[in-house]
């Protein structure tokens, strides 16, 4: 089974994109940052995504995040699907933050139930059989439009980079660097989207 134990992402200013993912959305464990001069402009073909309880726990990611320096890019409400909003965080990454409760039900502020890393790409079928060619196990398929994969607390899902730009409320528009590495046990590789995978886990 491929299993992702880290998302290394690429910043100006590493230091301070670790402490927003730390203190703000208590990623520190999951999430570590580094350097990078490479341009990046717009959307990277990516979203971070935190699956939570409530929506009580959605709004308080959300204020959270914005206090420590995120923009506001789609505020949360409520759709077909329960309850979510999203944020770009001071680095750049969009991050989405989201329920399948459309009530609350007391849980506990800052709880995540799943970390997803989702993946916007070309062409979902090629994207999964590259991934399942390499060991790893999917857990939901819907043809062409959605895969996710069991990669342990990390999660890893593809969609078409238009729809996962539209759903989390972004222009599906980028160019330059992902300044994104995926640390998990696939060893050094490419897949078909340019989404970079690493062998160790890395610290600030």
């Amino acid at each position: 089974m491929t299993t992702i134990t880290q998302l290394l992402l690429e910043s100006e200013d590493p230091e301070t994109a670790a402490r927003f993912y730390a203190e703000a959305l208590g990623l520190g464990d999951r999430i570590s940052t580094r350097g990078t001069d490479e341009p990046s402009t717009g959307f990277r073909g990516a979203t971070v995504s935190l699956i939570v309880p409530d929506p009580v726990v959605v709004d308080g990611f959300l204020d959270a995040g914005t206090a420590a320096g995120a923009r506001a890019v789609k505020p949360a409400t409520r759709n077909l699907f329960g309850y979510g909003g999203t944020l770009q965080a001071p680095d750049g990454t969009v991050v989405t933050v989201a329920t399948s409760s459309k009530r609350p039900h007391g849980a506990t502020p800052g709880t995540i139930d799943e970390l997803v890393l989702q993946l916007g790409v070309t062409a979902v079928a090629e994207s999964r059989d590259f991934y399942v060619a390499r060991g790893t196990e999917v857990a939901q398929s819907y043809g062409r439009k959605y895969t996710s994969f069991a990669t342990g607390d990390i999660s890893l899902a593809l969609l078409k980079r238009k729809g996962l730009a539209k759903a989390a409320g972004v222009d599906a528009e980028g160019s330059g660097s992902r300044r994104l590495a995926i640390v998990g046990d696939l060893g050094e590789l490419t897949d078909p989207d340019g989404f970079r995978w690493e062998d160790q886990e890395h610290d600030v």
